[in-house]
């Protein structure tokens, strides 16, 4: 499972970028207007930092289909061919997906809450399929269960559309997905962290240290215990 950041403040995808293994960095509309400057201008320190390479992730705010394709191809010249265009799985969104991966455009469907929402984006040519994880759950549904029914169809279907699961609010939710096999998620920064944090790792490696320096003296290592 892919792992990527779902953020847009470029202090918080450093400090993750310098410690955990990630593979891009997933952003959208709500997340750009917390950080209160230009768009591109974000995007494009973000693009900078994480490479050409790296995934990155954007959504266009057209409602109709030729809007939507036009703010494409805009977008993927100014942030590079390894950007995924973030459509809403809707009527025009469906028709935007089935011209722009026609036309080889990478396309993340975005705003999925239904399993059948999935299903069309893949017939209409998505690389990815985001379901809102958590906002399902807020509805009374199962966000979990709703992913995996989607990669079960997918599967099932021979669908190359891989899942790109979202809205997380806790490190099991994502653990559950992984477990499953789905192709990636975006988590945000907190709920990165919270994968390795744990009390008891961090009095394990205290005591071993505590037990090393009495063997070998304060502050010492394997580099000076000779």
């Amino acid at each position: 499972m892919k792992l990527l950041i779902d953020d847009a403040n470029v202090a918080k995808i450093k400090k993750i970028y310098e410690f955990y293994p990630v593979d891009g960095v997933t952003t959208n509309p709500s997340i750009l207007a917390k950080s209160g400057r230009n768009p591109y201008e974000v995007l494009k320190e973000i693009r900078e930092f994480i490479g050409e390479e790296a995934e990155l992730h954007a959504q266009v705010i057209s409602l109709d289909a030729d809007g939507m394709v036009k703010e494409a191809e805009k977008m993927v010249s100014v942030l590079g061919k390894n950007t995924f265009i973030k459509i809403p799985t809707i009527p025009e969104g469906l028709k935007a997906m089935k011209i722009l991966s026609a036309r080889g455009f990478k396309i993340t469907a975005t705003a999925i809450y239904t399993p059948m929402q999935a299903y069309l984006a893949a017939k209409a040519g998505a690389d990815y399929a985001a379901p809102y994880v958590n906002r399902i759950d807020n509805l009374g549904a199962d966000g979990i269960a709703s992913a995996k029914m989607i990669q079960n169809i997918y599967e099932n279907n021979g669908f190359k559309t891989q899942i790109l699961a979202a809205s997380f609010k806790n490190s099991n939710q994502v653990q559950e997905l992984c477990a499953y096999g789905v192709g990636a998620s975006t988590v945000a920064p907190d709920v990165i962290e919270n994968l390795i944090k744990n009390a008891c790792v961090t009095s394990a490696v205290q005591d071993f240290v505590t037990d090393f320096e009495k063997l070998c003296g304060a502050g010492k290592t394997m580099l000076d215990c000779e």
